[in-house]
């Protein structure tokens, strides 16, 4: 029998200690990877007209992907990202070298948006590349899809948050979390759960990403009780109907 929901709860800093947030609809980004390899022609730095210079291209390429998000997509139905995290080309200072590679993360939260994107990425790449001689190897690695809150799940689960603890509403997060493989194929709830021990500042706790990170037994409590009455409503709700 297909699963009729599906429950996830996201321990972080950003939320008091032992409430929740949560908000309907897009809720986590998706997460991709994208490389592009340039490939120019190896020359001597003192002499840059005997070769095609793939450092040049590939810094006018990371210039060109930041207008994606803010000049080509319409940034009013959902934001987006492009980063360039890694740079690697050249063996010396004096040698322009035959190829450089980048490689970067993309976030979205719509999934038309999404695949819009990876379109806009490689074209951009190729064009800038081509339009000084080079040639571009472009990868793209799917991750995970957004995560999607169910509108009518979480209303309907809405009292059993109340009555278990106090509930803040979330905007879209760009971190991304592969729940959402659950919830593209059934309805979800995502909630994030607040870890900041009472009388913390919050802008003194490690983050639940560094090895300094301590969770505090008593928020976890809140987040079984929140479990169990999720489950326990709907389970309710579903044998009523």
């Amino acid at each position: 029998r297909k699963p009729e929901a599906v429950f996830g709860i996201h321990v972080g800093i950003g939320v008091p200690g032992g409430e929740v947030a949560v908000r309907p609809g897009p809720l986590m980004a998706a997460s991709d990877t994208f490389r592009i390899t340039v490939k120019g022609k190896q020359t001597h730095g003192a002499r840059p007209w005997d070769g095609v210079d793939p450092i040049v291209i590939a810094a006018q390429i990371v210039l060109g992907l930041q207008t994606i998000g803010s000049r080509q997509v319409d940034v009013t139905l959902a934001p987006s990202i492009v980063t360039v995290g890694r740079i690697s080309g050249g063996i010396r200072n004096n040698v322009i070298p035959d190829e450089v590679e980048l490689e970067g993360t993309i976030r979205s939260f719509d999934q038309a948006m999404r695949s819009d994107i990876h379109e806009r990425i490689e074209r951009t790449a190729r064009g800038i590349a081509e339009s000084a001689g080079a040639t571009v190897e472009f990868e793209l690695e799917l991750g995970n899809p957004p995560v999607v809150n169910d509108p009518a799940l979480l209303a309907r689960m809405m009292p059993a948050l109340q009555r278990t603890t106090t509930v803040h509403d979330l905007t879209p997060q760009t971190v991304s979390e592969d729940f959402s493989e659950y919830a593209v194929r059934t309805p979800g709830l995502f909630l994030f759960l607040g870890n900041v021990p009472p009388d913390v500042d919050p802008a003194n706790t490690p983050t639940n990403h560094s090895p300094l990170f301590d969770m505090h037994e008593p928020n976890l409590e809140v987040g079984v009780r929140v479990f169990s009455n999720l489950v326990v409503d709907y389970l309710r709700g579903a044998a009523a109907q």
